[in-house]
């Protein structure tokens, strides 16, 4: 056991991204089933529906699962008190300060692991209370940090800074990069990309049939006055760019994003003008499994690397 498969009580060092409509709880009961942490993802759900969901997880696993909860939710204290209610015992927080629900969340008997992408962050996650952190590197996809630090810099330099189990985030999808990550100074990994590719995840076909086709340099981060994200460069991305060329205001930013952009393109499948997320690692998926299949695949690459490393000569 290490710190993390402890902390959880779960077989292999392996969490589940709770990515905006991709991660219902089909996808994460297969993760937790299959022997990694599972995790729903509030982000994209009305309360209600993250209610069902959590009922729905229970019923599909008898092991440990959690919700991803970004604190910029307009409905946050309702999803809290739902998380409570139905007895929900880990919670990953993002976007935003890890002050505000941590306390609160540990007194009600709940794990919290903090997402940071920076040390800054990392160590103000600390002094909050939280059991671990989540350190999400620049590869990563979705909504990302300013900085643009890079997983390979951020994981050993939130190493030093910090004494809570640290879980590594950004670019991994392989066995290979899960033991990188953890020579590194990682506990753990959390993949997001590599099981947003997945027969359970709830994305649209389509768009995981896209996430495999997509190959180096086909992503770009953008829109960082509103909040950085990773898309895939699609019309929509284009037409980013192309308000950018007009030096536009956040107002003009905005507005061009609109509402349910995100639902529009991963969920509804909509390749033109849907807001794509995934990250740079999409370049290393070349094909659509099972949520099982994928986790015994990285399990046998991290040992065989494992073996290699430790055959090494010099």
């Amino acid at each position: 056991m290490n710190k993390i498969t402890q902390l959880f009580n779960i077989k292999y060092p392996i969490v589940q991204g709770g990515m905006i409509w991709n991660s219902g709880y089909k996808l994460a009961s297969a993760v937790s089933n299959a022997g990694g942490l599972g995790l729903i993802g509030a982000g994209s759900m009305y309360p209600d529906v993250l209610r069902e969901h959590i009922q729905k997880c229970k019923k599909a696993t008898d092991k440990p699962f959690g919700v991803n909860v970004p604190m910029l939710y307009p409905n946050i204290e309702e999803i809290i008190q739902i998380i409570i209610q139905e007895n929900v015992k880990i919670v990953f927080t993002s976007a935003g300060n890890p002050k505000t629900w941590t306390t609160y969340l540990k007194e009600n008997g709940i794990t919290v692991v903090h997402v940071v992408s920076s040390s800054k962050f990392a160590i103000k996650a600390q002094e909050a209370g939280v059991d671990a952190v989540v350190a999400e590197g620049f590869e990563a996809g979705g909504h990302n940090g300013r900085e643009e630090t890079t997983t390979f810099t951020l994981i050993p330099m939130v190493k030093e800074q910090i004494n809570i189990p640290l879980i590594a985030a950004g670019g991994i999808a392989t066995g290979r990069g899960m033991l990188a990550a953890m020579i590194l100074g990682a506990d753990a990994v959390q993949m997001g990309s590599r099981f947003a590719a997945s027969f359970e995840s709830s994305a649209h076909d389509s768009f995981k049939q896209t996430i495999i086709n997509v190959k180096e340099g086909d992503t770009q981060l953008t829109l960082k006055e509103l909040a950085p994200v990773r898309l895939i460069k699609n019309k929509f991305y284009q037409d980013v760019e192309e308000l950018y060329s007009k030096s536009p205001s956040k107002e003009d930013l905005e507005s061009l994003l609109g509402k349910r952009r995100a639902k529009r393109g991963m969920f509804e499948g909509d390749l033109v003008e849907g807001e794509l997320e995934i990250g740079q690692v999409a370049g290393l998926i070349h094909e659509i499994k099972s949520v099982k299949d994928i986790i015994d695949d990285i399990i046998v690459e991290f040992e065989k690397c494992k073996k290699e490393v430790n055959d090494v000569k010099f």
